[in-house]
This record gives C-alpha cells, structure tokens and sequence, in this order.
C-alpha cells in the first residue's frame, strides 16, 4: 500500500466511526498490510485482497475476554 491509499483508508475509518484519532500506518518490510492505532493503541490490522482483480481491503480487530471486564 502506498503512501495515498493508507490516506484513503484512514480518511474512511475516521469517517465511518467518526473519530479523528485513528490512524493507518504502513508496516515495516510489509506492503499487502497496515496498522490500525486508535491513538496510540493498536486496534487492529488491514489486508489487502487482490485476488481476481478486484481490489478490497480486510479489517481484523482482535478482542480479548480481559478486554470486555470493563
């Protein structure tokens, strides 16, 4: 992912869960992947699909079961 896609998929997360502190950051010696920070946290990671040419991008978050003791 270059430069400008990591832009359009950060613009995108902030706009669909309406929250300026996300960010997308490119992964050392990875270019199919990206982190995702909420803040300074990481949250989660991003996939690139390119299989039959058709371009889509997967989100993983994982959630752990000390992370819902609120």
């Amino acid at each position: 992912m270059d430069k400008t896609e990591l832009a359009k998929l950060q613009d995108y997360l902030r706009r669909t869960f309406s929250n300026t502190n996300i960010t997308v950051r490119a992964r050392m010696k990875k270019t199919d992947s990206a982190e995702v920070y909420l803040g300074e946290e990481y949250i989660g990671i991003i996939h690139v699909d390119d299989e039959d040419g058709d371009r889509s991008f997967n989100f993983t978050m994982a959630i752990l079961d000390v992370d819902l003791e609120g």
